[in-house]
């Protein structure tokens, strides 16, 4: 459902009303952010857009830290469609700071707006540890140390050398850097529960980080559009410039689609889980994984190619009310699947055993769900992929129970092969086209057929019915998560 058109000029930012968000996703994760945002947060008016999903809901700090999903949670200021683009830098530059440059009211509303937010949690060691908009009172002895003159030759020369990290959808530049401005004024100050007022005074740090791509990025780089913003909110409002802890960050996202501004909520993002030891899968795709599985309370799950347990333990976490079990040949592996668990506090939920995927110890039809990234790709060519491919996947069909859901994570050169005995057995893909499936960038794969493959989908297949397909983004590589739901024989062959 789309939302409105929204119109141009500040947002309501009445307290009274549900906030306005956006998150960051990876390419192909858009779809499983907006659900996520709208079943757990109750979030309306969701849109997505290539990397990002936006929406309004009332939660508070503690629910939208839950989401597992997303990337990096911001309060959403401004949302615009693109700016006209010209030739001259100046006409450019002047464009985007009436974007964004606001008078001192517009920010005092909206870091009480933030305050407000950070109410709701009632940690204050908890938001000051990892929250980037922690405030930082400064004395008045040391706003008088430095002459404004010195602070704007300043403002002029901060710009970082480190550039944002983000997991995100669409493709950094490297030019997309952090930069900062600084001078000297005053501002508003911490009223113990009290509306803030212009006339009240606070030293406030800041950093404006910016991102730019497409026409605009032909004209402007991230450096010069972030140093005018930084340069000139902080003649406007009195702020300073703090790179590693800024009391508040100030994101800009430009491109051909959007303009966007707004404020990061969290220091780190929201997929750094502070649950996991030993980082493996990424943790939004392993909870997308784990979310297709439909697991309920009581639920035996089993990841037959566990690695190190990222799977596993997403899906402990959200659904604590099932078992879990993880098998994988490599020692190592499990060392560190048990590092992770014992980390996590999960001993109880998961069990852990050395063994083949290819001939698990456990007995037929004891699964309601299996879960797998299976590790191919780079590894194995093609031709010993699909050697190992049939027994793989009958082991699988085996363990699971009739009615029960099979989610595997496959590299390209996997989904290919896949898809074509899909359609070699006449299967309609998920876009309703029995010849493609969506791939992360939103376009089509052709898949093959052939005697070959039509002899080995029913091989490999058996009662196992496609039940949608997802192409997601691994960073510097693209992967398919592919669903089946295990059929009663004369069910499947029907299918």
């Amino acid at each position: 459902e789309e939302a409105p058109p929204h119109r141009p000029g500040l947002l309501n930012m009445s307290s009274a009303e549900p906030g306005r968000f956006f998150c960051t996703a990876g390419r192909g994760m858009e779809p499983f952010l907006a659900r996520e945002v709208q079943t757990r947060l109750g979030a309306t008016e969701v849109d997505s857009v290539s990397g990002k999903v936006f929406f309004r809901t009332a939660a508070g700090l503690g629910e939208l830290r839950r989401l597992r999903s997303g990337e990096r949670l911001f309060l959403l200021l401004k949302k615009h469609g693109p700016l006209l683009v010209v030739r001259s830098k100046g006409k450019m530059l002047h464009e985007i700071k009436s974007l964004v440059v606001e008078e001192p009211k517009y920010w005092l509303d909206i870091i009480s707006v933030w305050r407000k937010l950070h109410g709701h949690e009632g940690k204050k060691d908890d938001v000051s540890r990892e929250n980037a908009l922690a405030l930082k009172r400064k004395s008045e002895e040391e706003i008088n140390t430095a002459s404004k003159r010195q602070k704007m030759e300043r403002a002029s020369a901060v710009v970082s050398e480190e550039c944002q990290r983000c997991v995100a959808p669409e493709k950094m530049s490297n030019e997309e850097c952090w930069t900062e401005s600084e001078t000297s004024s005053e501002l508003l100050s911490k009223g113990s529960g009290e509306n803030p007022t212009v006339n009240e005074h606070l030293r406030f740090s800041f950093r404006v980080s910016c991102r730019c791509s497409g026409a605009i990025a032909k004209i402007l780089t991230s450096q010069e559009i972030g140093r005018a913003i930084g340069t000139a909110l902080g003649k406007q409002c009195g702020w300073s410039a703090d790179l590693r802890d800024p009391d508040l960050e100030i994101f800009i996202h430009l491109n051909d689609i959007h303009s966007v501004v707004g404020i990061p909520l969290f220091r780190l993002p929201l997929a750094n889980r502070e649950y996991i030891k030993t980082a493996g899968l990424r943790s939004t795709v392993a909870w997308a994984l784990a979310s297709l599985a439909e697991i309920s309370a009581g639920a035996l799950v089993l990841d037959p190619m566990c690695g190190l347990g990222t799977i596993l333990l997403e899906a402990a976490k959200e659904w604590p009310e099932a078992s879990y079990w993880g098998a994988d040949i490599s020692d190592s592996q499990l060392e560190g699947a048990d590092g992770n668990i014992r980390a996590a506090g999960l001993m109880d939920k998961i069990e852990l055993l050395k063994a083949s995927v290819k001939a698990l110890p456990l007995p037929s039809e004891s699964f309601d769900s299996v879960i797998s990234d299976i590790p191919f790709g780079k590894k194995f060519k093609m031709t010993n992929d699909a050697r190992l491919l049939p027994d793989i996947l009958q082991e699988m069909e085996r363990v699971l129970r009739v009615g029960g859901t099979l989610v595997l994570l496959l590299s390209q050169d996997f989904h290919k092969f896949v898809d074509g005995l899909t359609d070699s057995a006449g299967s309609d893909s998920a876009d309703g086209d029995p010849k493609k499936t969506p791939s992360v960038d939103g376009n089509s794969s052709s898949s093959a057929n052939g005697v070959e493959k039509s002899f080995l989908s029913n091989r490999i297949l058996g009662s196992l019915v496609p039940d949608g397909v997802y192409g997601v983004s691994l960073g510097k590589t693209d992967a398919f998560i592919h669903k089946y739901r295990k059929m009663a024989p004369a069910a499947a062959g029907n299918w």
